[in-house]
């Protein structure tokens, strides 16, 4: 990544160009020193560094997180929800039930009520996961309208958290189903695929195929030699060929791709839509057009994997944006169990890092973790680490802006677009379910 300039992934649907233009580190430097040290997650990472350093995860009462009657597994509503929607979640819920025994919950969200206030009503401070009070397993059900990301960012410094949402009662019943009928599947190891764009004249993703896709299949033969990996790079990550992996691929599709966007109007329809290697590049003007991208119109026909992990900019979401972005939600009413992606942009800073060479220990941990058959929600307690320890050394370097110590603009602006990196993935679907 250029020393020079902060490069944002994401392409413009209408124009083709890059949605944001590079800055200098002077710019985001800028941003990162209005940043209160006071913030919420800056104070609930600081927690969670210190938290691991000496419980190393969910609390020592647990000592299975992949047994939900010790963790417990719980339902988070908006106080306005259709009880409806609950009706249809019913086979999930009587399931979850039935696993977690006296730690299920279901919960309500009372109007303006941040995270911190939600977790003190039922008796948890700034602790490890007491699933006694609080399940460590929450899903969270409603829109980021009625329960913002940052709801749900804060609650994930601790707890295993996912989110659903549907555009009607159907899908959440056709949800329910998919994830019961799971259960019951017979176990077997989780195959891997990795997908990764590399399109002309376009570093971005020239960088994610040599430093994240490629690095990543070498370290999963290596440390899991018998994990199945294959993947399809540059030239071969077709649309065609992703649209065939949906139908009839892996347990765990992990995709590394620009996500689309809009600069002006309503994005919905292809916000996170996955940019394929049909597309020619930024050197060449003009809109995306469907046949170059992978969205939520192509999910027709029931799909083969149960985890989809995207690294995408806006592949599940957009922080202005009030609902889900619609192929995570395609995808989850068609047989996939569970989406990670990433809301707002996306950058390389997830897996590079300054004066090391490609940093995806994180990844590598999650998608292992994946593949073993843990609950996604706490396979991905790796990627909350990697979040915790980037927050703390930005908040290090703010403290020392505040006693008028010299930092860099690079060093401050690579800490804080990493921090914000790793902070906006998000798990969409049931946090207690298994890629086997």
């Amino acid at each position: 990544m250029s020393t020079e300039t902060v490069e944002f992934n994401g392409i413009d649907a209408d124009t083709g160009q890059y949605l944001f233009p590079a800055q200098s580190p002077g710019d985001v430097a800028a941003a990162a020193r209005a940043q209160d040290l006071a913030s919420p997650f800056l104070q609930a990472m600081r927690y969670r560094k210190i938290r691991e350093e000496k419980t190393f995860g969910v609390a020592s009462l647990v000592d299975d997180p992949d047994d939900l009657a010790q963790a417990g597994w719980g339902l988070v509503v908006a106080h306005d929800a259709n009880p409806r929607v609950r009706d249809a979640l019913r086979p999930l819920l009587d399931l979850r039930q039935s696993q977690a025994g006296p730690y299920y919950r279901e919960m309500t969200v009372h109007p303006g009520e941040d995270a911190s206030r939600f977790l003190l009503r039922h008796g948890m401070g700034p602790d490890p996961a007491d699933p006694r009070k609080v399940p460590y397993y929450l899903l969270i059900v409603g829109s980021p309208a009625a329960i913002p990301y940052s709801f749900q960012y804060r609650l994930d410094v601790v707890y295993a958290v996912g989110r659903v949402e549907f555009e009607s009662l159907e899908e959440y019943s056709a949800y329910a189903r998919f994830v019961t009928a799971a259960e019951d599947r017979p176990k077997a190891s989780a195959r891997v695929h990795l997908f990764g764009t590399s399109n002309p004249g376009d570093r971005p993703t020239k960088l994610s195929a040599t430093r994240l896709v490629e690095p990543l299949a070498r370290e999963l033969v290596e440390l899991a030699p018998a994990c199945r990996v294959t993947r399809d790079v540059g030239e071969r990550a077709t649309k065609r060929r992703l649209s065939e992996l949906m139908a009839d691929g892996p347990e765990l599709l992990f995709t590394a791709t620009h996500g689309l966007g809009r600069r002006t109007g309503d994005a919905h329809d292809v916000q996170g839509a996955l940019v394929c290697q049909d597309w020619p590049g930024p050197l060449t003007a003009g809109p995306v057009s469907p046949e170059q991208y992978f969205s939520g119109a192509d999910v027709v026909a029931p799909l083969a994997p149960r985890v989809v992990f995207s690294f995408a900019c806006y592949s599940a979401g957009g922080p202005g944006n009030p609902g889900m972005a619609r192929l995570p939600q395609q995808l989850l009413g068609h047989g996939v169990l569970a989406f990670i992606g990433h809301i707002d942009r996306a950058w390389g800073y997830s897996f590079l890092w300054t004066g090391a060479e490609a940093q995806i220990t994180s990844m590598v941990s999650t998608v292992l973790a994946i593949q073993k058959g843990r609950r996604l929600g706490y396979a991905m307690e790796a990627m909350g680490s990697r979040w915790a320890v980037i927050a703390t050394e930005l908040t290090q370097k703010l403290g020392g802006l505040r006693d008028r110590r010299i930092v860099d603009d690079r060093q401050l602006a690579w800490l804080w677009t990493a921090s914000n990196d790793a902070r906006d993935y998000v798990l969409i679907g049931d946090p207690a379910v298994r890629a086997r």
